[in-house]
């Protein structure tokens, strides 16, 4: 059954596993409200470090699970903004593990993550726009702040998936492992930041984090606005059902 799990593998370090294979570790909004509960236990906690990585070797998170709901309330975007990490600062460093695809709202889970690790089968994208869908979960607000307006508007506008190697040169990860390594490199460095002193590490990530969630929360009326607007759109119910019944999308 689709779910996030939540194990310890070292001492002070936390391991999430988005787990939902058969869909490419697409999150529904049911695992979305795991992940939620998750970044809750673990904010008070004794953890100094979390590891985020994807189930089996095909994909980290294909984003969200399009075949399921997609409504978006303000109670069910609040939920969404937290399970992604949007727009709130949170004090727990984050290492990405990131193993075959991430798309779309795996790429906005990875924004939230502080560092990365990518295996050389990983490819990366943000292709909502292709399927006429507004990227609600923090690329709009965070993908300039982090690799810079030419390659942030490029992923954003074109929906093309980029290899890993391309993805470190644009300062979208960190470093670019053999596949078997990226989980072994992630605890390590997870490891080395447990090390640290808890008090500083985390006051560090707390203000670091608290610029792009106040960033991202000034724009959230005006982007939910935008979204809502995508959502009424001709183009939307085209771009979904194109989605579900895998073929080319005509936007007229």
């Amino acid at each position: 059954m689709p779910s996030v799990t939540l194990t310890h593998p070292a001492p002070h370090i936390a391991l999430v596993t988005i787990d939902n294979p058969a869909k490419r570790n697409a999150m529904s909004r049911d695992m979305m409200r795991e992940l939620c509960g998750i970044w809750d236990s673990l904010e008070n906690s004794e953890v100094r470090a979390i590891v985020i990585t994807g189930a089996g070797e095909q994909a980290f998170c294909a984003g969200a699970d399009v075949s399921g709901d997609l409504s978006a309330s303000e109670e069910m975007a609040r939920m969404i903004n937290r399970s992604l990490l949007k727009t709130s600062s949170y004090p727990k460093p984050i290492i990405a593990a990131v193993v075959g695809t991430c798309a779309g709202g795996g790429v906005e889970l990875m924004l939230s993550s502080d560092v990365r690790v990518a295996s050389t089968t990983a490819k990366f994208g943000l292709p909502e726009v292709k399927w006429a869908i507004y990227p609600f979960g923090g690329a709009t607000a965070k993908l300039v702040h982090q690799i810079g307006y030419v390659h942030a508007m490029k992923l954003l506008l074109t929906a093309e998936m980029i290899p890993a190697e391309e993805a470190a040169r644009i300062g979208l990860v960190n470093e670019v492992v053999p596949p078997a390594e990226v989980l072994p490199r992630a605890l390590a460095i997870a490891a080395q930041i447990a090390a640290n002193s808890p008090v500083a590490v985390q006051a560090v990530k707390r203000h670091v984090t608290s610029v792009s969630a106040q960033a991202a929360l000034d724009q959230e009326p005006a982007e939910q606005a935008l979204g809502d607007q995508v959502r009424a759109s001709a183009d939307f119910a085209e771009g979904v059902a194109a989605f579900r019944e895998k073929r080319t999308p005509n936007y007229g």
